[in-house]
């Protein structure tokens, strides 16, 4: 199933967006490079590098490196 993902656009000058990946069964969380071009926060470039950091998250997840966390707590 194809990867979607969901982001907010960076406060003010911050270097990174957290983005959330899920491919409808697994969701994924990570930061990724926000773009910018002299200074200016580059919305389109932002997009371009967060959809091929999606396809490397598809691919992963396709590979099985990238699985759902098991929702059991590590301690009882």
């Amino acid at each position: 199933m194809p990867v979607t993902y969901t982001y907010n656009a960076p406060a003010e000058t911050e270097p990174t967006i957290m983005v959330t990946f899920t491919d409808g069964t697994i969701t994924h969380m990570r930061s990724v490079n926000a773009i910018y071009v002299d200074g200016s926060y580059d919305a389109d470039a932002t997009e371009a590098r967060v959809s091929e950091v999606a396809a490397g998250v598809e691919n992963k997840i396709s590979a099985g490196i990238i699985t759902a966390e098991s929702e059991k707590p590590a301690f009882s």
